[in-house]
């Protein structure tokens, strides 16, 4: 389903610029953080509190864990964050990566700890999630890197 999101991202950040001839890294950053940091940790959130045993189960965690419900309502605070990305610039943007970025890293940390430690090769632990996991803070830093050199704003 992330990939779903990652996907999107780029599909309606590219039909934005081709309809309205808007800044292409400014969209892209924006439609990004507004899906992948916003959109997708919410619908983590959603799985992690709701379904919580049937997400574990693919992630290859024991079930009925309240870890798991904290985990939820991190992702939710960086969803919410990446939601707000609509209406606050600069140097918010910057925080929401940073923020977000770290636990993805993080949990990325995560996921390779548990495949050599555990040989835990589920979906939900050594599938796509552990390639977003990286893969996502990589796209936002280049992009964020990108829009502040170009509008030669202060990062600060």
């Amino acid at each position: 389903m992330f990939v779903i999101f990652f996907i999107l991202s780029l599909v309606i950040a590219i039909a934005h610029i081709l309809i309205k001839r808007t800044d292409v890294v400014e969209t892209l950053l924006k439609y990004f953080l507004i899906i992948n940091f916003g959109l997708s940790p919410i619908f983590a959130f959603t799985g992690h509190v709701f379904v919580s045993d049937m997400v574990a189960e693919s992630i290859g965690w024991a079930t009925g864990s309240p870890f798991q419900i904290e985990l939820g309502f991190a992702s939710l605070g960086f969803g919410v964050l990446g939601i707000l990305c609509i209406w606050f610039k600069g140097n918010f943007w910057i925080a929401t990566v940073l923020g977000y970025s770290i636990f993805l890293l993080g949990a990325a940390y995560v996921h390779i700890e548990e495949i050599i430690n555990e040989n835990n090769m589920s979906e939900g632990n050594a599938g796509g999630v552990l390639i977003l996991d990286v893969l996502i803070p990589l796209v936002a830093f280049v992009l964020l890197f990108l829009h502040f050199k170009r509008s030669k704003k202060k990062m600060m």
